[in-house]
């Protein structure tokens, strides 16, 4: 992982990626990238909405890691503040807020205020925009992710988003109003995409860190919010929210508005979810509509109380019961006044629009063995709706065949029976109940010639019974049993002598055998054998006899030569000698 992924609101930690997909699956908008079989967020098509990282089964992808920022402003400023999410009462289920906020004052913050406060801003300004005006649709800005999916991938509808702050950098312009423009403040959590929003509004929002940061902060602190006694001073600054602690949940920000003002002439509505807002607005036109609608859109289902960074302990019905038990929401009309300037929302541009040609689309269908129309499986196992939408990323960069997993399981069965047509020997697979799940007909040729016909019917004959094809079926049990691989060189079954190897595929459940009928291999060797025998025994006999015959001529020999010294006198040998000195020459 480079540096610089690791600076974006969420990335991969590649090492920890066991290329399962499972991003490209649950992405609502596929801003993954596959690389070498490694997922990638691809930050140009990413909405940041991390449902990618409450999904990944490894923990490969992860939401930047900001507190040592935190706890570097802490000391660097002299004042600062807690933007604390409403939806803290369903991850701090039953705690008194005011041990929340003497624990946070422990960490050294100077206060803790609820962006709900934020939220009631928002809500006051939305309430004037829908009297002021008369826009058949109206769509909410309160949820930075849905904000970014609609401006991205839905440019046809963007003009109808309001231009107003989200309650978080409403409420940051709130807090810097009250307390001075010198503040710092950190917003605490459950959204991935409120980093997004402290890296685009660094004037407002200093640090965005999430629920599971806090409680990793707790723990290096040693504080146990079970143990905090609060004082008089722990409460809400400036004060305590009202109706805007209903914005976590699904239609609370709806909720808060109808408070506000008498809108018999809109319908509200909330979409929760990125494929509910995809399917409820695309090809949407708004002079089909009959009535004014106001849209309250929310990136995750169930909210902001069941978001990505929430600690998701007990059922979400139970944390939504809590924040409607827990909001001090007034009865009857009310009124609100907007305190600060919040218009000036973010605008993302459009994604450009990828055109491919029919030609393309084709080539790149090939890549994954898609020749036919009927060969686009679309089952959706790389991750993408159809075999089309795989081949337009791939021909974008972001995806790779291999991501095809139909794909590879025939190609993998392909390989499988090229070999097994290939080799010579006669090779099985039996299953842990001794059918045949497949064989090369060089098996079905070896041990019955009739099974050719059986064979053309069910190819491999898989299913047939192993024990009424092979006189040998018995030795495939203790494979299956133990898992010790199994060979057996020349065994002799009916007159024919084979060379048996059988291998464990899966433990106790198939298992593989390689058979070679050796039996005229091993008749010739036996063959040469007594061929070899018979020349070597005449061979020692033809030495036995030459040596016999040296023996008898060498006796001869050394008689001969006894006789011959023996014949000689003393005298005649000692004049002999003297011969050879000269002692005696006259």
């Amino acid at each position: 992982m480079s540096s610089m992924d690791s600076r974006k609101p969420v990335y991969t930690e590649k090492t920890e990626c066991q290329d399962c997909f499972k991003c490209v699956r649950k992405c609502p908008v596929k801003a993954i990238e596959i690389e070498e079989g490694r997922a990638s967020i691809a930050s140009d098509l990413c909405i940041f909405c991390g449902h990618c990282v409450d999904v990944c089964s490894t923990k490969a992808k992860k939401i930047r890691d900001d507190l040592d920022q935190a706890k570097e402003l802490l000391k660097r400023k002299s004042h600062v503040y807690v933007s604390l999410s409403p939806s803290y009462v369903g991850e701090f289920a039953g705690l008194d807020p005011a041990c929340l906020i003497a624990a946070l004052k422990k960490l050294g913050f100077s206060g803790v205020s609820e962006t709900a406060l934020g939220a009631q801003q928002v809500s006051a300004r939305v309430a004037e925009h829908l009297r002021q005006g008369d826009s058949k649709l109206t769509i909410s800005s309160a949820c930075p992710a849905a904000v970014d999916f609609v401006q991205k991938y839905l440019p046809e509808q963007a003009d109808s988003v309001t231009p107003i702050f989200s309650p978080l950098l409403s409420h940051c312009r709130l807090l810097r109003k009250i307390y001075g423009e010198d503040i710092g403040i950190i917003f605490i959590g459950p959204c991935a995409a409120k980093k997004r929003e402290a890296d685009r509004h660094p004037d407002l929002l200093d640090v965005a860190l999430t629920f599971q940061d806090l409680h990793r902060w707790f723990a290096e602190e040693s504080i146990a919010l079970d143990t905090m006694i609060p004082r008089g001073g722990d409460v809400f600054l400036p004060e305590a929210a009202g109706e805007g602690a209903l914005y976590p949940v699904e239609g609370g920000m709806n909720e808060t508005i109808r408070l506000l003002g008498d809108f018999t002439d809109v319908r509200f509505m909330t979409l929760a979810g990125v494929y509910c807002i995809n399917r409820a607005l695309t090809g949407l036109k708004i002079d089909e509509l009959d009535t004014r609608v106001f849209v309250e859109i929310l990136a995750c289902q169930g909210s902001c109380v069941h978001g990505p960074c929430t600690s998701k302990q007990r059922p979400y019905l139970l944390d939504e019961l809590e924040v409607y038990n827990r909001a001090n929401v007034p009865t009857g009309r009310i009124e609100r006044n907007v305190l600060v300037e919040i218009e000036g929302l973010h605008r993302e541009a459009p994604l450009p629009v990828q055109h491919h040609t029919e030609e393309q689309i084709s080539k790149a269908l090939q890549q994954v063995g898609a020749y036919r129309a009927e060969d686009e499986l679309n089952c959706g196992g790389c991750g993408y709706d159809t075999c089309r939408t795989l081949a337009s990323a791939l021909l974008t960069g972001r995806a790779e065949p291999s991501m095809c997993l139909s794909h590879l399981r025939k190609l993998a069965q392909k390989k499988a029976n090229a070999l097994l047509r290939c080799i010579p020997m006669s090779v099985v697979i039996v299953g842990a109940d001794m059918k045949v799940i497949e064989c090369n007909e060089n098996f079905i040729r070896m041990f019955d010639a009739e099974s050719l016909f059986v064979n053309q019917i069910q190819p491999g004959l898989e299913g047939a019974c192993l024990e009424k094809l092979v006189p040998f079926s018995d030795l495939f049990h203790p494979v299956l049993l133990t898992g010790q691989d199994l060979h057996r060189d020349s065994l002799h079954i009916n007159n024919k002598i084979y060379n048996i190897t059988i291998f464990t595929i899966e433990t106790n459940q198939v298992v593989g055998g390689v058979i070679l009928d050796v039996t005229d291999t091993e008749m010739h060797r036996e063959q040469i054998a007594q061929r070899a025998k018979q020349v070597i025994r005449k061979n020692l006999e033809t030495v036995q006899e030459i040596a016999f015959r040296l023996g008898e001529n060498m006796a001869d020999t050394e008689i001969l030569l006894r006789s011959l010294a023996y014949g000689f006198s003393s005298k005649d040998i000692r004049l002999m000698d003297e011969a050879e000195d000269g002692s005696n020459v006259v």
